[in-house]
C-alpha cells in the first residue's frame, strides 16, 4: 500500500514562484494564477499511477514527475482550482487515503541571516534557478519534511512579501527554499512561510530525520 507523504493545494500561483517552476520542471508548465497540487508518496515507482489517476480524472496539466529511490512527486496544475481538487481526490480514493493521512510538514530549519556579504551571495547565487540574492540584502532559508512542501512555503512568502524567491527543492527527503531580498520584506515572508507550514493537518512522521 503506498504511503501519502505531502499534498499540498495552492490555490493560485504566484508569479515568481510558476516563473520558477518553468526552469526546473520537465512537464507542461504551468502559469501565473494557476491552481496546483503537489503530491508525493512512497514507494517512489507508484507515481506512475497516481499520475494515470489524476490525468484521467479531470482536465489537469503535469508539470512534473519524479522518481527517486525513496519517494515519487507529482505536481498537476490548472485554471481551474476545481479541477485540481477533484484530481487530488481522484488520487486520495485510489489510494485508499485521506488528505489527513498525509504526513504533517515538520520545520527543520528557519534561519534569516541579515547583511548577506558579497562572497556569500556569489556562492548562493551560483546554485540557484530563481532571482539572484544581492549583497546587503537578507537571505532567509528554510528546511522541511517532507520535500513537497517547500512548494506551499515559498508561494505564500511570495504572496505575504515582496522577496525574492532563489531556489525551491520540494524533492527528496528534505524540501529546502531559499529567499532573499530587503530585511522588511525577508522578516515577513519567512513568517508566512513558517505558517503554511504550521497550518497543515496530518500525520506525524513515522521516523525521524534520516534517509
Amino acid at each position: 500500500m503506498a504511503e501519502l507523504r505531502c499534498y499540498a493545494f495552492i490555490d493560485s500561483l504566484q508569479p515568481q514562484f510558476a516563473s520558477f517552476l518553468g526552469t526546473v520542471a520537465q512537464g507542461f508548465l504551468p502559469t501565473t494564477h494557476q491552481a496546483a497540487l503537489f503530491v508525493e508518496i512512497a514507494p517512489g515507482m507508484e507515481i506512475n499511477r497516481v499520475t494515470d489517476v489524476a490525468l484521467k480524472a479531470t482536465n489537469v496539466t503535469p508539470g512534473m514527475m519524479i522518481v527517486e529511490r525513496l519517494y515519487g512527486m507529482l505536481e498537476i496544475h490548472s485554471h481551474s482550482q476545481a479541477d485540481v481538487r477533484q484530481a487530488g481526490q481522484a488520487i486520495l480514493d485510489a489510494l485508499e487515503l485521506k488528505e489527513d493521512d498525509r504526513i504533517k510538514p515538520k520545520l527543520l530549519t528557519s534561519q534569516v541571516i541579515r547583511n548577506v556579504s558579497d562572497y556569500h551571495t556569489q556562492l548562493v547565487n551560483r546554485m540557484r534557478h530563481g532571482n539572484m540574492l544581492l549583497p546587503g540584502h537578507s537571505l532567509y532559508v528554510m528546511e522541511c519534511a517532507p520535500a513537497g512542501y517547500a512548494a506551499i512555503a515559498a508561494n505564500e512568502a511570495e504572496k505575504a512579501a515582496n522577496i525574492n524567491i532563489l531556489e525551491v527543492r520540494a524533492v527528496g527527503s528534505f524540501g529546502r527554499i531559499y529567499l532573499g531580498g530587503e530585511e522588511r520584506d525577508v522578516d515577513v515572508g519567512y513568517r508566512a512561510a513558517e505558517k503554511a507550514l504550521e497550518v497543515i493537518s496530518g500525520r506525524e512522521e513515522k521516523s525521524g530525520r534520516g534517509g
